[in-house]
């Protein structure tokens, strides 16, 4: 490298310098291209054969840019993505030409346990640069943190968990690994982590074992469906597939919700499982919903999917006001293609509520919408003329909504317009 592009590089990565006074929100985009040209030129050196040039200079970039994220704006993302590319290019060059063991080890530890809480830390992109002896420094120094930190330092106590877990990980231990990730086991994320470490290193016993105790405590909630996913594919894989489908049911049976009809039906068709499994949710959603009304929206919903349209409309039809706005129309537009007298009274009162909705910015165009369905409802009988006998009658009644009136004429909804 000629002492002119060390001399250019130099300036680039000067330029990553940040004032802490200077507006926050200015100056994003010419911040980003002085990174991005930093990457490039220490990318096209690394292509070269020339990391360890690279090396210092990104250390330098990263250190940088970690610092100025305090003080500026980057809520876009994109100033932390170039962040991150630095980091991932800085692994890159270190495992090309790596520097001083003992030097990044603390530098990666220091990162994460004294730095912003960016960019991460992935041991694992580091482990070859580090190597034995780079990893021993990490583990001494990881377990002097841990003797130091306080209790009540909450981001403390999590680096050094965060820093051992990782450790457990490049290890190659599978049991050494579990063992840290079972340390302090709060949430049922924690208890997938354990899962797909012993189903991916061929033990799939151990991961239902593991699943099964996950789910005992974390019976329900967003990270317990991906458990009971895991659950269920571990029991396809290894030929156990009527349990898979009990434990569809069972997850139906605790939650009777639609994503979990899907999930149900879906693992049925995989098993080629031959059981009414259909009807059953049904009769569990009929009794739910006559008790809990936020039950009812999955019941229709269920009974769409299994293609029982006229039980769906004779169990919402009462209870249409408890209904989303998006499965109101859903049901009517469903009875429109069999029946369309059935959902004149009803379009007309949803109608009349879009109209008089006064929260809703856009309510005159979903009207609109469906004044447009309820057209084709009497286009169907042949009896336009009464659509438009009531389209008048709307019109005088609403009179004093001009906006109203001047979308319903760009609509043309008069069939003999």
């Amino acid at each position: 490298m000629r002492a002119g592009d060390e001399d250019e590089l130099t300036g680039l990565v000067d330029r990553l310098r940040r004032d802490r006074r200077r507006d926050p929100y200015t100056g994003q985009r010419a911040y980003s291209q002085a990174a991005r040209e930093v990457a490039d030129r220490c990318s096209r050196l690394i292509d070269a054969g020339e990391a360890a040039v690279a090396v210092p200079v990104l250390r330098k970039a990263v250190d940088r840019m970690t610092a100025a994220l305090m003080y500026m704006d980057s809520s876009s993302g994109v100033l932390g993505n170039d962040l991150a590319y630095l980091m991932d290019l800085y692994a890159r060059a270190c495992r090309a030409a790596p520097p001083r063991p003992a030097g990044l080890a603390a530098w990666l530890v220091k990162l994460v346990c004294d730095g912003p809480g960016w960019p991460d830390v992935e041991l694992r992109n580091w482990a070859p640069a580090l190597g034995p002896k780079g990893l021993a420094e990490v583990t001494r120094l990881v377990d002097e943190r841990a003797a130091a930190t306080d209790p009540d330092q909450r981001h403390q106590r999590w680096a050094v968990r965060y820093l051992r877990e990782q450790l457990a990980e490049v290890s190659g231990d599978v049991d050494r690994y579990v063992t840290v990730l079972a340390e302090d086991l709060v949430s049922a994320d924690q208890y997938g982590r354990i899962v797909r470490v012993l189903a991916e290193a061929g033990r799939p016993a151990e991961a239902v074992d593991w699943v099964r105790r996950g789910l005992a405590v974390h019976p329900s909630g967003h990270w317990s469906v991906g458990l009971r996913d895991l659950l269920v594919r571990l029991l396809i894989d290894t030929g156990e597939s009527e349990a898979a489908v009990d434990e569809r049911r069972t997850g139906f049976d605790a939650h009777p919700t639609i994503d979990n009809f899907r999930s149900l039906l879906a693992t049925v068709a995989e098993t080629d499982r031959d059981a009414a499994h259909s009807g059953w949710a049904v009769a569990v959603l009929r009794e739910r919903a006559a008790r809990q009304a936020a039950y009812l929206p999955h019941l229709i919903d269920v009974l769409i999917l299994a293609g029982d349209d006229d039980e769906a409309w004779h169990s919402g039809l009462p209870r249409l006001g408890e209904l989303p706005a998006r499965q109101r129309v859903e049901l009517l537009e469903l009875r429109r293609q069999t029946h369309p007298a059935d959902v004149r009274a009803p379009y007309r009162t949803l109608i009349d509520a879009q109209l008089l909705d006064s929260r809703d910015k856009r309510r005159y165009d979903k009207a609109i919408t469906l004044l447009r369905n309820f057209r084709e409802a009497y286009a169907a009988t042949g009896e336009t003329a009464l659509f438009t006998a009531y389209l008048q009658n709307l019109r005088d009644e609403h009179r004093r909504r001009p906006t109203f009136l001047a979308k319903l004429d760009v609509a043309r909804l008069q069939p003999d317009r």
